[in-house]
């Protein structure tokens, strides 16, 4: 993050805008109706409702509100492109590009920020992925194909190994991202109806979902662990198998509930229905997961057959 006094020294007049913290909105944008003069003890400021305020500053530690970008960078897709970098300007951002134009990926140089929109879209088809194959990374909009195709693309140029890291809070949509990535690899490399490493992968999940899931108050199918994805690859950079470790494991999670949470244990995903099994009611959790359920005995069978 760049310092927040970035810019006053020069941006200390009227009509310069700025980022004041809110109880509700989180951050609110105002503008200055007075020139700031160093030493002042508050900003004299128009919030955009027309509403006229006084905003004292810290005593102690004198800070100034984070400076505001131009509008002509609101809305960029990559994060380093702003003037001014910071929390509210990276949650403003994110914001606009979200709701205003529907689009849930954002650049952060080489990070690719993604915000879940708890919907399929039609975003990951085929015909996405042949249009980011062979494209550099800042050639095409932001897009988890875009990460992948660069691992893909420097695995094979390097013929060094490639890591992705895909990291976020619970029900942020790791798992999916991984999903997708998988699947990227499958089509570009010439291998996806052979391998299918990306159904393979994703059949063995229940397993693992069985003995360390949960359902909590932020997520119905919360890992408990993190999960580590090797996927093989041949001289001609085709998909020839993988692997998938766990680790990290919150072992207390599986043995102690606190408040609505749901510990899904390994009995409980090899039960015919939801009736056949008593669960652990510590957590005060419904045993039924809305539109999911746990009459999923068949999907875990099968996960111990996968070829």
């Amino acid at each position: 993050m760049r310092d927040r006094q970035q810019g006053w020294s020069v941006i200390c007049h009227r009509c310069a805008r700025v980022w004041i913290p809110d109880a509700e909105e989180v951050w609110k944008s105002a503008e200055l109706t007075k020139d700031y003069k160093n030493g002042d003890a508050s900003l004299q400021l128009m919030l955009e409702d027309g509403t006229n305020i006084e905003h004292k500053l810290d005593p102690k530690t004198k800070n100034l509100p984070y400076l505001r970008n131009p509008d002509i960078l609101v809305g960029e897709n990559d994060l380093t492109a702003l003037s001014y970098l910071h929390e509210p300007a990276v949650l403003h951002n994110l914001k606009v590009r979200f709701i205003d134009s529907k689009l849930i990926y954002t650049y952060c140089g080489i990070v690719l920020v993604a915000i879940n929109p708890y919907e399929t879209l039609p975003i990951y088809g085929t015909d996405i992925i042949n249009a980011y194959s062979g494209q550099n990374m800042g050639d095409m909009d932001p897009h988890i194909f875009a990460v992948a195709e660069e691992a893909y693309k420097q695995m094979a140029r390097d013929e060094r190994n490639q890591s992705i890291i895909v990291s976020g809070e619970s029900g942020a949509g790791k798992t999916v991202s991984a999903k997708y990535a998988m699947r990227y690899f499958a089509t570009v490399s010439g291998s996806a109806s052979e391998a299918n490493v990306e159904e393979k992968v994703l059949a063995s999940n229940p397993i693992m979902e069985a003995i360390g899931n949960a359902k909590t108050t932020r997520n119905d199918n919360s890992s408990r662990f993190g999960k580590y994805i090797e996927i093989g690859f041949d001289n001609r950079y085709r998909i020839i198998g993988a692997n998938m470790r766990t680790y990290l494991l919150e072992k207390s999670r599986v043995v102690f509930q606190c408040l609505k949470v749901k510990v899904g244990c390994f009995q409980n995903s090899l039960v015919c229905s939801a009736s056949d099994f008593l669960y652990h009611e510590a957590g005060a959790a419904q045993p039924v997961i809305g539109g999911v359920g746990d009459t999923r005995a068949c999907t875990t069978r099968n996960a111990f057959i996968a070829r």
